[in-house]
């Protein structure tokens, strides 16, 4: 099962999140065959504002546990996590991007809504998807939304992911891969 995890970071947290740095590789290390795509989502000066985790894990308990034993959630970085069953429409890991691990810019876009499924299949035109999928209630069964980690040349473009009058809210977020520095 593949679960869409946004741990969102508390205000003024870096000097904590940093301080945490190598637990929190350490801790997803303990995961790495785990992990569909990972990364920081950032303000526009480049502070981080959270952290996304695309991963497949057993069932939603294995999820739960992945999101809250997580360094910095226990030590107090993050205000509020984001946990959802996924589905990897791509079928495939951020590291099998075409466009490679850097250059471009990045972003998470999260379309939130209810009601009737939107933006089920991969859309068109998708060289800059990095990941792709529908946001899912813990039985699969209920649409909440979709989830796309894309490379577009603006926010504009990247929120045009998805179709905006089907949404509730849709949020646009500075991204980039994540994982230890090689």
């Amino acid at each position: 099962m593949e679960f869409f995890c946004y741990h969102r970071d508390r205000a003024n947290s870096m000097p904590l999140r940093a301080e945490l740095r190598e637990e929190h590789w350490s801790y997803m290390d303990r995961y790495s065959s785990e992990i569909i795509a990972r990364g920081p989502t950032f303000a526009s000066g480049g502070v981080p504002t959270g952290s996304v985790h695309i991963v497949d894990l057993p069932d939603p308990a294995a999820a739960r546990t992945f999101a809250f034993d997580e360094p910095n959630y226990q030590a107090g970085v993050y205000r509020d996590v984001l946990l959802r069953r996924w589905r990897n429409v791509l079928g495939r890991t951020m590291w099998d991007f075409p466009g490679g691990r850097s250059g471009g810019n990045r972003y998470l876009v999260l379309g939130l809504g209810a009601g009737q499924g939107a933006d089920l299949a991969v859309p068109p035109g998708r060289d800059g998807l990095i990941a792709y999928g529908p946001l899912l209630s813990d039985d699969g069964a209920t649409w909440l939304g979709t989830a796309v980690l894309v490379q577009a040349p603006d926010p504009n473009k990247a929120r045009a992911a998805l179709t905006s009058d089907r949404y509730a809210d849709i949020e646009v977020h500075n991204w980039q891969f994540g994982g230890r520095p090689s």
